[in-house]
């Protein structure tokens, strides 16, 4: 059954019917009124440096250097794998013609053929099948992870891999409910992850928005640290400028601009016995040592980062004739460059360790009530993103977990949009919870990651944590995560510390975690360890 649909311009805002004006920030960003800001820059004075940080750098003083641990700075990561989620805020669809979700058996454990029209998939092509053209099955295990064939999501991850990357990834997928059209579900894990050991030489976290999660969606409540707040980057001289020593290192050479602002501290080290700040012993003392670690901290980074090239934009592996963006996507003053700007700031931090996790934000993901095509161009530039990700983790050759989550889902009437870009899928025609899920990825330089499992049946029901009724519906008993969104993130943070052979510790580090005895959680577990604590020892 076809439906014509006037033509409207995919990224502009969404007027729904069957929702009230948008009236905070996050319901703006859901609907398409509002974007994160992001634009590229030329080169800055620190990438116009020379290339060589270590030839560039002039050591901090061995007193200042011994001094560096009690401000709590910083000069180097944790090492732990870097995690970078994605935040589509509307409610995006995950299940089914993204990601396959079956029933108990796994993945390939298939829904009904109204299961799949309700998550969008017509009849003639529910996984099952094979594609008339390429004579190729439906459902496809390319990245280890099940996706539909015609996945966006996956057709946009591969157009950012080089051929041959997906051979080292693997996934898992979380079939969970979540509210529809709010960002009030504590969706983000960050917070977890850095308490779980996450960290980079510069800050903890990193989002691309200005809020406490970094994103779209809230974090769980009783993980909220406020030293943990992410740092907002969202272009890449956001991530220049948190390096940048200014006209001082245009002016002087890197050895000299250390030597100043190491003479800045002492000097201020030096007067702050002077100064009554009016407050009681204990906070006179913590006020003055936070000043001095303030001026302690510019002169470390001016040690550290004068001359080393930190802008994105200027990465070749990121932006050019072999980066992963051509300059000419990268710099257009569209929608796609806006997004893919954003998300080269947000991994360059997070994969060079300069961050620990990072989130990035996409909005106008409530697409549903217009043409499928709206939502296949817009889950094509998720994957392009997510795409990026990998592939940047690739060419540094470090592992990654990417997680991908939405608040609610939707489903399809079965109408039909035969539109070049709605390519004969269904149309989504509201809001569905009950479709929701979320799914991570992990790359790993040496192999592929291993699901756990003896069997394959086994390795099945470890790679879909949870499951659906054959209609297409989130069995909410089926785990902890499935009806939980605070659980959910302890699932996620479950799984990343499982990749850290790290496991053991979840119950200590998180006493309140809701997640069962160890039986349980080992259950909820999709891989073994690609790491034994660090990235510096693979498995």
């Amino acid at each position: 059954m076809a439906k014509k649909r006037n033509a409207r311009n995919f990224d502009a805002p969404q007027l729904h019917g069957d929702h009230p004006r948008p009236v905070t920030r996050r319901q703006f960003v859901a609907q398409g009124f509002r974007t994160g800001a992001a634009y590229a820059v030329g080169g800055g004075i620190l990438s116009a440096m020379a290339a060589s940080p270590r030839l560039a750098q002039a050591a901090l003083s061995g007193d200042l250097d011994a001094q560096l641990a009690s401000c709590g700075i910083a000069t180097s990561g944790a090492g732990k794998i870097p995690f970078i989620c994605f935040d589509l805020a509307g409610g995006a669809n995950i299940a089914g013609s993204n990601v396959l979700i079956g029933q108990e058996g796994g993945q390939q454990d298939f829904l009904n053929t109204s299961g799949y029209e309700r998550q969008g998939l017509p009849g003639d092509m529910i996984p099952g099948l094979v594609d008339p053209v390429t004579q190729q099955d439906y459902a496809n295990f390319d990245l280890g992870l099940g996706f539909h064939l015609d996945s966006a999501f996956r057709r946009g991850i591969l157009a950012s891999l080089t051929p041959g990357r997906e051979a080292h990834i693997n996934g898992a997928v979380i079939p969970a409910r979540s509210d529809n059209d709010t960002g009030n579900n504590p969706h983000n894990p960050m917070y977890g992850i850095a308490r779980a050991g996450a960290n980079g030489s510069i800050l903890t976290l990193a989002g691309s928005e200005n809020t406490d999660s970094g994103g779209n969606s809230m974090l769980p409540a009783m993980l909220y640290d406020p030293e943990l707040r992410p740092t907002k980057v969202d272009r890449p001289s956001d991530v220049v400028n948190l390096v940048d020593t200014g006209d001082l290192a245009a002016i002087l050479s890197p050895r000299d601009a250390t030597a100043v602002m190491e003479s800045i501290y002492r000097l201020t080290g030096s007067k702050m016995g002077n100064v009554n700040t009016q407050l009681q012993p204990l906070d006179d003392t913590a006020m003055k040592r936070l000043v001095e670690c303030g001026y302690l901290k510019a002169a470390d980074i001016a040690d550290r980062f004068a001359g080393v090239p930190v802008d994105p934009s200027l990465d070749p592996e990121i932006v050019g004739p072999t980066g992963i963006f051509t300059d000419a996507e990268f710099n257009a003053d569209d929608r796609d460059a806006r997004e893919f700007q954003k998300t080269a700031a947000i991994m360059k931090l997070v994969m060079n360790g300069y961050a620990g996790a990072g989130c990035i934000e996409m909005g106008g993901y409530d697409y549903h009530g217009g043409r499928r095509a709206e939502g296949e161009v817009k889950d094509f530039r998720a994957g392009r993103c997510m795409g990026a990700c990998l592939e940047y983790a690739a060419r540094l050759g470090t592992p990654l977990m990417m997680y991908v989550f939405s608040d609610g889902s939707l489903s399809s009437n079965g109408a039909i949009d035969n539109t070049v870009e709605g390519r004969g899928k269904g149309e989504w025609s509201s809001d569905n919870s009950s479709t929701a899920g979320s799914f991570f990825l992990v790359y790993n330089p040496g192999r592929r990651p291993t699901i756990i499992g003896a069997t394959p049946e086994e390795q099945a029901i470890h790679q879909q944590i949870g499951y659906m009724s054959s209609d297409g519906a989130v069995q909410r008993a089926a785990t902890p995560a499935a009806n939980n969104v605070n659980l959910l993130v302890n699932t996620v943070i479950l799984n990343y510390m499982a990749l850290h052979g790290e496991q053991g510790q979840f119950a200590n580090v998180f006493p309140n975690h809701g997640l069962g005895n160890a039986a349980m959680q080992d259950s909820l577990t999709a891989f073994t360890p690609i790491v034994n604590g660090t990235i510096a020892n693979p498995v």
